[in-house]
């Protein structure tokens, strides 16, 4: 049975992309593209498994992630997220983001007063999390805010090659939607990116006791979609994401970690390039950990 199945009517897809890498054998790839495309029509969500990134870069990753957030705070603080809201780079602090205060609520200004009441807890999102932004060094209107070499040796460097070997499988990725989605042409949607405009988000949730959460003390990111053409997810151990049950609205079921294997799902721009073709209903998430 595929991991996430919490629900009888839905579980979440796993495409194995072993066979996307075999340029020679355009039966098998293009099968590959059609489950891909199946995949995020049905569900929104899929397991990408056998990618081209390797389980020791992956664990690296996790492994940089670790030490950027054991860092005391003062060091931390030394690549402060911008003010604002236009740039979206650098260390986001505790409640610095606040996804809660507006998602869910539309119009509803009661409903986002309420929100604002209630302490996130998602260091990057407003949540009790910990958030820490990376995009390309090239990109001037989003500049990088990079934790000092001396206080952090060896990050920069690998977040940059890491960055762009994400890229690389996005790329491949968008290609395969393409072909599943008889484009004409392949690189139709990859030409839609330039490469320079991704975000590498690092993120740490902080540990909330459960009563908080009962008691709307504190919350987690509330069930939102994200806005752009595709969200590649990295997950630890630790689980916690869950998933809209399209057919159930407001029934969720879990994303199960997989070892070594990248969660996507697709976004409103992606919706919206596809004349609504690349998903029936746009699925949403959340998190629940406590």
């Amino acid at each position: 049975m595929p991991p996430g199945n919490g629900s009888a009517s839905m579980a979440i897809p796993v495409v194995d992309f072993s066979s996307w890498k075999n340029t020679q054998d355009e039966a098998s790839r293009l099968r590959t593209a059609h489950e891909l495309v199946k995949a995020c029509q049905t569900v929104g969500f899929v397991y990408i498994i056998n990618h081209s990134l390797p389980k020791s870069v992956l664990d690296e990753a996790f492994d940089w992630v670790k030490r950027l957030f054991n860092l005391p705070e003062e060091e931390k603080m030394r690549a402060p997220h911008p003010e604002g809201w236009a740039v979206h780079r650098g260390y986001s602090w505790p409640g610095l983001e606040k996804v809660s205060q507006t998602m869910s609520t539309g119009n509803d200004e009661e409903a986002k007063r309420k929100l604002r009441e209630v302490p996130d807890v998602k260091v990057c999102c407003g949540l009790p999390t910990i958030i820490y932004d990376i995009g390309s060094d090239e990109n001037t209107e989003q500049p990088n805010q990079w934790i000092p070499d001396e206080a952090l040796p060896g990050f920069r460097t690998f977040m940059i090659k890491f960055y762009w070997e994400c890229w690389a499988v996005g790329e491949e990725l968008l290609r395969a939607l393409a072909i599943g989605l008889n484009l004409e042409d392949d690189s139709y949607l990859v030409d839609k990116h330039s490469g320079h405009g991704n975000q590498l988000r690092l993120l740490h949730y902080l540990p909330v006791p459960a009563e908080d959460l009962e008691k709307e003390r504190t919350t987690r990111c509330p069930a939102h979609t994200d806005w752009s053409s595709l969200t590649m997810l990295f997950q630890d151990d630790c689980g916690g994401l869950e998933v809209e049950d399209v057919s159930r609205p407001g029934t969720f079921v879990p994303a199960t970690p997989l070892k070594n294997a990248i969660v996507v799902n697709v976004g409103d721009l992606l919706q919206m390039w596809s004349n609504g073709k690349c998903i029936i209903q746009l699925g949403k998430m959340r998190r629940c950990m406590v």
